[in-house]
């Protein structure tokens, strides 16, 4: 592995412990509020906020081990209704962020189904004041192409992340913050494809294309 591979591959461990500290966190916290807490409604509420910290830590690990990881649990292709339900739980109890999907496909490859992922993390990101983010993937002619649209009131993107995305980006510059970004320039140029990104303050488009076979 290159030392180029080692950290990226640091970055990407950075972002999905940054991810995870907050419902960890909110675990342990409500914890030690069930361990002090005599009364019974409000021991409820605490285990309710457990319940609710518990499934947003098993969510995000999920959606992180296939978008990251080596997701060693599928084949050569993904079927889309696993990435979809990966990126719904992700988006969760967040009622600011409605998502759409259209596929043209019922299974991608693992490199174009990460590319996706990655693709809708980046652009769940940049709706910071809610949204809607729409996704679409099919195959045309033996090429994987996929979109992600996200649109909202005030789309926050960093112009680091567009530059990761096409390649463009020098390698002391890369953080955890852009290392998903860099995940989807990878992927993409491994595959003989590459990405195209517009964005506009109330909209960010990607693009990506993967052959196939």
């Amino acid at each position: 592995m290159s030392s180029n591979s080692l950290d990226l591959a640091s970055l990407l461990c950075s972002r999905l412990c940054h991810d995870l500290l907050s419902p960890v966190g909110a675990l342990s916290n409500g914890l030690e509020l069930l361990a002090e807490e005599k009364d019974p409604e409000m021991r409820q509420r605490c285990f309710e906020l457990l319940e609710q910290s518990a499934k947003a830590s098993a969510d995000k690990l999920k959606f992180f081990r296939l978008a990251f990881g080596a997701a060693g649990g599928f084949g050569d292709t993904v079927p889309v209704s696993e990435a979809q339900a990966l990126v719904d739980a992700l988006v969760g109890g967040n009622a600011r962020v409605s998502v759409n999907w259209l596929f043209g496909v019922d299974a991608l490859s693992k490199p174009a189904v990460k590319t996706l992922l990655n693709l809708a993390l980046i652009g769940l990101d940049a709706l910071v004041r809610g949204g809607t983010l729409d996704i679409g993937a099919e195959v045309r002619g033996g090429v994987a192409e996929i979109v992600v649209r996200a649109a909202g009131q005030r789309v926050a993107f960093d112009p680091a992340i567009g530059q990761a995305l096409e390649g463009t980006l020098p390698a002391a510059e890369l953080s955890s913050r852009t290392a998903p970004a860099a995940m989807v320039q990878q992927l993409t140029a491994a595959a003989g494809g590459g990405v195209q990104v517009h964005v506009t303050p109330e909209s960010l488009v990607m693009g990506a294309v993967l052959p196939v076979g």
